[in-house]
This record gives C-alpha cells, structure tokens and sequence, in this order.
C-alpha cells in the first residue's frame, strides 16, 4: 500500500475531546463546514481531506479500496496521537468511521455514522444523470475520459439528488469542488474512489467488531432502501438511531443543525 500525505483541516474548538469529521465521494473536508462551527465549543475539532481528495497528495497507482482509505484515517489519529475521538462520517466517510473504530477501540470513544455508502448503486440511486454519468465512468476503455470531464450543471445536479432541499447545495461549495476536481490526477481519483464501492459493501462485515457506542443517522430520502438501513441495524443491534426527516443523503449540508445536536449532548 502507497503511503499518501492526508490534508488536515482543523477548524475551532481547542479544548474539549477531539471529534474526527470524514467526508465522502467526491467531496472534501469543506464538506464539514457548516457542522464545525456548531460543536466547536464542545470539541477540537479536525475534518481532512481523505486520501487523494480534496487537497490530499495524489500517488499514482495508490489504491482507493476500503482498507486503504481506512489506513490514512488510522494514521491520523495514530500520528496526531489521538485518545477518546469521536468519528463522525458520511457516506463513504461512515463506513470508514466504522472500521477504523474496529481497528483501533483503544482510540475511538464514539462513533456517528451518516447515511452509510455501503450498498449495491450507490450514488447511481441519485437520479438518471447520475446513473448515466457514474456508468461512464466505470465503462472500461471510456471511462478515464469520462471521468475528466464534469460540467458544472451536471455535477450540480448529480449532487442535489442527495438533497431534500435542493437549496443547501451552495454554489461556492460546488466551484470548491470544480477546482479540485481540475487538479492533475483527479480524475483517476474519482473513478478509483467509483470503482471501490464493492469494497465498502464488504466493510459490513467489520461493524460488529465496534466496541464504541454507535449512532447511526439516516435520511428519510436518503438513497439507502429500507432494506439496507434494516440490515445494519440486525448487525448493530445495540445503535442509536435516528432518521431525519425530509433529509437526503447529505445531512452535513442540508441538516448541521441535527448532526449537532446530537454531539453536542455527549460532548
């Protein structure tokens, strides 16, 4: 496994235990924005950028796969030396906060998992275009080329399938997005990180060994059937769990204020 350097975002809150913020899919640490300043007065806070994403060193050949993502997850906290974490993860970043909690129970004191991306589709569930688009990007042959070209509308509106509320989808959060995604090597990023979702799927397996207390949260619109929320829940018997209503798959966007609320009670 290729080592990468990850970019660490912290952001307010230097005095209470530290809450560890992962993003998802085609997204980055800006992802959290909303969310820090709501529970920086109860935590330190740190949001990243996952391997490869946001501003995160791009390494050529370096996996995308689910162990690979969860090791620079764990080399954070290893590296920064972290005890009594919080994880709070959306999506892919969910999974992620679930295993590496599996792998480091000494660390991690609670785990908050947001919409987990950890079923068959994916973010193809958002819509046609993202069916469409996301296809392309897995057509073999076709699809590195597919993957370096993203108009703005299309991403906008691939994105805003994860929405109750269409308008918490910012447009400075979008072009953030657009400049990264221009960066040398993204695209192979983007089409790894598509290519990885099997792996995630599999990761289900390691959420019984979570000795941390675990919330999960789900959008009532999120892209998840019924059927997968109520498989993670026969693994997880002992979780909280809450659904937002009217909420999609971004809660961290479109509903701070519930994510919140609920770190700030155990803070």
């Amino acid at each position: 496994m290729l080592q990468r350097k990850l970019t660490l975002v912290e952001r307010g809150g230097f005095t209470g235990a530290p809450v560890v913020l992962l993003h998802t899919v085609r997204t980055q640490a800006e992802h959290f924005r909303l969310l820090i300043p709501l529970i920086s007065d109860q935590y330190t806070v740190y949001a990243l950028d996952l391997p490869g994403m946001g501003y995160s060193e791009i390494v050529p050949g370096a996996s995308y796969d689910e162990p690979a993502m969860r090791a620079g997850v764990e080399r954070l906290l290893t590296e920064l030396d972290l005890h009594g974490v919080t994880l709070v993860g959306e999506s892919m970043g969910a999974v992620l906060a679930l295993t590496a909690a599996a792998e480091l129970p000494e660390r991690v004191r609670r785990v908050v998992a947001v919409n987990t991306y950890d079923f068959r589709g994916g973010i193809a569930r958002s819509g046609l275009l993202a069916r469409v688009v996301v296809g392309g990007v897995l057509t073999p042959g076709a699809g590195p080329v597919v993957a370096g070209v993203e108009p703005k509308a299309a991403l906008r509106r691939i994105l805003q399938g994860g929405l109750g509320d269409k308008t918490a989808l910012r447009a400075d959060y979008v072009d953030e997005l657009l400049q990264v995604g221009g960066r040398p090597g993204y695209p192979t990023v983007a089409r790894a990180v598509y290519q990885a979702l099997p792996s995630l799927i599999a990761a289900r397996s390691r959420y019984p060994e979570v000795k941390a207390p675990i919330h999960l949260v789900n959008g009532e619109k999120d892209w998840s059937r019924r059927t997968d929320r109520e498989a993670n829940k026969e693994l997880l018997p002992a979780a909280d769990f809450t659904q937002v209503p009217g909420a999609g798959h971004f809660i961290a966007l479109e509903r701070p204020d519930v994510l919140a609320d609920l770190l700030n009670a155990v803070a």
